[in-house]
């Protein structure tokens, strides 16, 4: 009986020594650090990207530097998302890994806790025995002190054990919390993979449509700042002729005025119509909708004017 639970003492040690222990293979230790060092190298890259980005937003607006400036935020998007990708792959081989020890751990520790609350009952059993049992049992008295002590180890062992197994199972739970954080990480990078490659292809179509509208010449490009500019002006001087405010307006307010000016083919008018808008910091904060609804219930006036048939909405 005595061997027996000695036995079985270094049974479940020798378990508690696997269950804490459970290494990840070298396959799996090796291949993270060579995505650990793939991700050095993408972040050292975007770094470069970033810089260079920076120093293209200060040069002269020439259509080379234009493009320079679209090709530079296109690599930059690609190495973010290179980056995304990677960090994916990390992410999703450190949750294979965490599974696999999460189900050793769940397998060995079912396995221990069987055997303690077996062994507890039984050196229990054993423990009720009177003095008076155990010395008609033992072989004299050496024999009766030995079967005591083996007995208090066995319940002292056992009951070690079983707080160490408590210990165990605390960290089962801290690596299942450990993979569904990893899990949370992994979703939000695939939706950030997703963003940057609307991001990628609108970069992409923003050059093809440049180099449609300049046919890859530097007058065409020229011709073509300049006509965004005097557009510009001519809709800042508009404003300033009508007086026009920032802000709610009452019933009968004139919110703008017709006419022709800068490098407009006619008299019009520009006009923007907000839903839940609001003033913050001198602009207007909220959602431009299409005011043609609008002017087409009545809620609105129209033009007094060409209306609606000469209306454009833009």
């Amino acid at each position: 009986m005595f061997t027996k639970i000695l036995t079985t003492i270094i049974f479940i040690a020798t378990l508690l020594v696997l269950v804490t222990n459970f290494p990840s293979t070298p396959f799996l230790a090796q291949s993270l650090e060579e995505q650990d060092r793939e991700l050095r190298n993408i972040q050292n890259q975007i770094v470069e990207t970033e810089k260079k980005l920076a120093e293209a937003r200060g040069q002269e607006k020439t259509l080379k530097s234009q493009l320079d400036f679209i090709d530079t935020q296109t690599k930059l998007t690609e190495l973010k998302m290179a980056q995304a990708e990677a960090q994916i792959i990390k992410l999703e081989k450190e949750i294979t890994d965490l599974s696999n020890r999460i189900i050793k751990l769940s397998q060995t520790v079912d396995s221990i806790t069987e055997v303690l609350l077996s062994r507890i009952v039984q050196t229990y059993k054993y423990g009720n025995y009177s003095t008076i049992d155990l010395l008609f049992s033992s072989h004299g008295f050496s024999d009766l002190l030995a079967r005591v002590k083996y007995i208090q180890v066995a319940q002292t062992n056992d009951k070690k054990v079983l707080y160490q197994l408590q210990a165990t199972k605390e960290t089962y739970n801290d690596q299942k919390t450990d993979r569904e954080t990893r899990q949370t990480q992994q979703e939000k990078l695939k939706k950030d993979l997703e963003r940057y490659q609307v991001q990628l292809n609108n970069q992409k179509k923003a050059k093809q449509e440049l180099l449609e509208k300049t046919k890859n010449d530097e007058s065409r490009y020229q011709q073509l700042i300049a006509q965004l500019k005097a557009e510009q002006e001519s809709i800042a001087r508009a404003i300033s002729n009508v007086g026009a405010v920032v802000g709610p307006v009452e019933k009968g307010q004139t919110i703008g005025a017709m006419g022709s000016t800068g490098c407009s083919t006619g008299p019009h008018l520009h006009l923007e119509v907000f839903e839940n808008a609001k003033v913050e910091g001198g602009r207007i904060v909220g959602t431009r909708v299409n005011p043609k609804p609008f002017l087409d219930n009545g809620r609105l006036g129209p033009p007094l004017r060409g209306y609606p048939d000469e209306t454009t909405i833009t």
